[in-house]
């Protein structure tokens, strides 16, 4: 199959649906621990509409990297701040994570008759949940991980880790671009830990 037939069929549905989840779970959290802002501004739902980011969206057809928009929070509204931030930003990739290993189980039950197009989607939809976790489990702003370590550090530590918030953007594309050698050698071990997880789930 073409790359970019398979880029449409397989991996767009799959990016769409498991970004939806994750900004869901974000939401949902929150909400849970107090927080009715994600409700607000329309969050709490599972309609994909309400998570897209047009850029992002263009960007991940044509550059194949993409992004949702953020799930609006006011953490003054959790009743212990720290503890709100570190359940609301783990919640994201741990959606992931759940919905990688209910697409494991699923391939399990029916692998012996899965064939063509349906095991192709569910081997997708596992690598892309499994690398949308991983991704955004690294340290670093705007993503999850930066969060979840800015949570758990001593305060005055955390006061200088959260301002390297400002630096998100140059951070992130040293991240994701393959020109820099940081780039490169996070893609070569999300790579490498994805296909061997992949392949300990039975995917490959």
């Amino acid at each position: 199959m073409p790359e970019t037939m398979y880029w449409i069929l397989f991996a767009i549905p799959s990016i769409l649906i498991a970004s939806t989840v994750h900004e869901y779970a974000h939401a949902i959290t929150a909400v849970k621990l107090g927080d009715p802002t994600p409700k607000a501004h329309g969050r709490l739902t599972l309609n994909p509409l309400a998570h897209i980011d047009p850029i992002g969206a263009i960007s991940m057809i044509i550059l194949r990297f993409g992004w949702s928009k953020p799930v609006p929070i006011n953490t003054r509204n959790f009743d212990n701040e720290r503890a709100g931030i570190a359940l609301t930003s783990l919640a994201g990739p741990l959606s992931n994570i759940l919905m990688l290993l209910l697409t494991a189980l699923i391939n399990y039950i029916f692998k012996p008759d899965v064939q063509g197009a349906f095991f192709t989607f569910l081997t997708t939809f596992a690598m892309i949940n499994l690398v949308l976790a991983i991704f955004n489990l690294i340290p670093i702003p705007p993503l999850d991980g930066h969060k979840i370590v800015g949570s758990i550090l001593p305060k005055k530590l955390a006061y200088y880790w959260d301002n390297l918030e400002k630096y998100y953007i140059p951070l992130i594309l040293i991240l994701v671009l393959p020109i820099f050698p940081f780039g490169s050698i996070a893609s070569f071990l999300i790579g490498t830990l994805s296909s061997k997880v992949l392949v300990l789930l039975g995917f490959l």
